[in-house]
């Protein structure tokens, strides 16, 4: 069902963009919602279609494959979740999340922000934080854009006089797994996607006679992506069944969480490099949708936390185990 709306979508409307700037397609969100598919983690009781992460996971993915851009995510895996976890309500508006720092002023571009209807903001309070949530129109918002032109917007909110609801450090911190773990599953769809194309130009493309399939440097080039996007894949799936087995609590799933994103992160490099190359000058025309993977998959690993981050933590947890417990360590992520 997903792949088909989204085919269909593709077909008729595709994403609708203003100059580099993407904004979200409200016909195909409406649509979306008509499915139960906008708030598809969300209680039953509260208007949601009570699914979970693993078919959270089919729908970025079948998503990233068909080059749509919505913040699926941001609204119902961090946003929503967010709101229903803090005891608050939620309605059919379009959200995005934001962690503030101290002199709230976000010093991270925020997804979506513009686009959102409602921006859920946590700000530090002493040894807690504070929950609210602001109306878009209310916040000072400077407009931006990562690679593949998906809003990334600076706000400011006053956050003086107002109380908002107290939350737990532990809540963010599952909030900073949460988000890291959908740039995850999304890098992986779109890294699986380049080597698809890459496979499939190999096959059908013809030269001195032969496919290139082939040639041995060409059958090195894709094996190595293939190798590398599956390596990301099955971090990236680890961690997240850990998560769901354990209620996004166990105590390795930091570990996991890290080992996925610098995974991926380094696929990234790899599949970006050797899917284009194969391609040859037709991959980097805009006509051709490797680049919808390509650019994306770069992207998106460096938002909530880079590439270097990830290394460190992944550096950090090996040595906070010592040799002890490091064997142990590797093999429950």
């Amino acid at each position: 069902m997903m792949d088909g709306v989204f085919a269909d979508y593709r077909q008729t409307a595709r994403t609708v963009a203003t100059g580099e700037r993407v904004i979200c397609d409200r016909a195909l969100w409406q649509r979306l919602d008509s499915l139960g598919l906008v708030r598809l983690t969300g209680a039953e009781d509260a208007g949601g279609s009570g699914a979970g992460w693993l078919e959270a996971a089919e729908l970025l993915t079948a998503a990233v494959r068909h080059g749509v851009r919505a913040p699926l995510a941001e609204h119902d895996l961090l946003g929503c979740w967010l709101l229903e976890a803090a005891g608050q309500t939620v309605d059919d508006a379009v959200r995005t999340v934001c962690v503030l720092p101290p002199g709230g002023e976000s010093t991270t571009p925020v997804p979506w922000a513009a686009d959102a209807e409602r921006v859920v903001v946590l700000w530090p309070a002493g040894d807690e934080y504070r929950l609210g949530e602001f109306d878009t129109a209310e916040l000072s918002l400077t407009p931006g854009a990562n690679l593949i032109g998906e809003p990334r917007d600076r706000i400011s909110v006053d956050t003086t006089g107002i109380t908002g609801h107290p939350v737990s450090t532990g809540l963010v911190d599952e909030l900073g797994r949460k988000s890291a773990m959908v740039r995850a599953i999304q890098v992986c769809a779109a890294l699986d996607s380049a080597v698809t194309l890459s496979v499939e130009h190999v096959a059908s493309r013809v030269q001195f006679g032969r496919p290139l399939a082939k040639f041995q440097a060409i059958q090195n080039l894709i094996s190595d992506a293939a190798a590398e996007s599956a390596l990301a894949r099955a971090a990236t799936e680890a961690a997240l069944h850990t998560a769901i087995g354990t209620d996004w609590q166990s105590a390795q799933l930091d570990f996991q969480i890290a080992t996925a994103r610098s995974c991926a992160g380094h696929a990234a490099s790899v599949v970006t490099r050797n899917s284009h190359q194969v391609h040859g000058a037709i991959g980097t025309t805009h006509e051709h949708r490797l680049h919808e993977f390509t650019r994306a998959a770069l992207a998106w690993r460096s938002e909530f936390g880079s590439v270097r981050f990830w290394d460190t933590q992944v550096a950090a947890g090996a040595v906070a185990a010592g040799r002890q417990r490091l064997w142990a360590l590797i093999a429950d992520a």
